[in-house]
């Protein structure tokens, strides 16, 4: 009797404290991680787990993830460069999301958008959720759908705010756009504004944003997204008329001319392939931006 309720109560901690069961060097390092809240113990078994072939898929990426709240950011970058050749093809795009948080982080911005343009070419080629329609995602415990629709604007969404980063205010707009194409919200909506503000473009911007404090996309009703989206119109009213996109941007003519025919590129007649694979393989050509 005491032998069934000292098992049923082992079983229980695993359940609450999510330990998987056993005594390999993978459960030690989730134990180090979750139980004992040692991090730097929890990398060191991670590491023998990788070397002992234990787990390797979730051994190497939970390592970067602990390795990433340490700001060991580098480290974790060379260790999934170096060994994510011993883990499985279905792992590969954890490792890569995981990956561009980290490229986020570190201020790689350059190596952030080589890498999200090579996750966008998955999609219009059809290799991405090894060709299924959805995938399965875990968020603070808890798993949910993700539609290939959804994570192209994702990653669009990403790559727009990369080129943020390098002050590549036309691209990013044009990047973002594509993102609300497919799945707008309320988030993508602000960094749009905030783009567009950075260009001198403040009626756009206040037509953008507009959309938020109306209610328009989803996640307008977010007290963050409503708060934002506010800042950002105050911003607006505080500066003067905008100034003409040339005067901004110094763009040539043979540019803005690619620009326009890329917007018209963005209205593809319907093929029989994939909704969302037509409305990303207008876009491909400029992935080399």
């Amino acid at each position: 009797m005491e032998e069934g309720s000292g098992q049923r109560k082992e079983e229980l901690f695993h359940v609450i404290h999510k330990v998987p069961q056993g005594d390999t060097p993978y459960v030690k390092a989730k134990h180090a991680q979750l139980v004992q809240k040692d991090p730097e113990a929890a990398i060191v078994w991670f590491w023998k787990a990788i070397n002992a072939g234990d787990r390797v898929d979730s051994a190497l990426k939970d390592m970067a993830v602990v390795m990433k709240q340490l700001d060991r950011t580098e480290e974790a970058i060379e260790a999934i460069k170096s060994f994510r050749g011993r883990c499985s093809k279905k792992a590969q795009d954890s490792l890569d999301n995981v990956l561009i948080d980290l490229y986020k982080k570190c201020g790689k911005v350059d190596e952030q958008i080589e890498l999200l343009k090579r996750k966008l070419r998955q999609i219009y080629q059809g290799e991405i959720f090894n060709g299924k329609p959805t995938k399965t995602a875990r968020s603070h415990g808890k798993k949910f759908q993700v539609s290939v629709k959804q994570e192209t604007a994702r990653l669009l969404g990403n790559l727009g705010w990369a080129y943020m980063q390098k002050s590549n205010y036309l691209t990013a707009e044009v990047v973002y756009r594509k993102a609300q194409m497919i799945d707008p919200d309320a988030n993508k909506a602000s960094n749009l504004g905030l783009c567009l503000i950075r260009q001198g473009r403040y009626e756009d911007a206040h037509s953008v944003l507009g959309e938020i404090l109306q209610g328009k996309l989803p996640g307008s009703e977010d007290r963050k997204a409503r708060k934002r989206a506010e800042e950002l119109l105050t911003e607006v009213e505080a500066m003067q008329p905008a100034m003409g996109l040339s005067d901004v941007m110094g763009l040539d003519d043979d540019f803005v001319n690619g620009l326009e025919k890329l917007m018209n590129v963005w209205a593809p007649a319907r093929s029989k392939r994939l909704p969302i694979f037509e409305e990303i393989s207008s876009f491909r050509d400029q992935l080399a931006c």
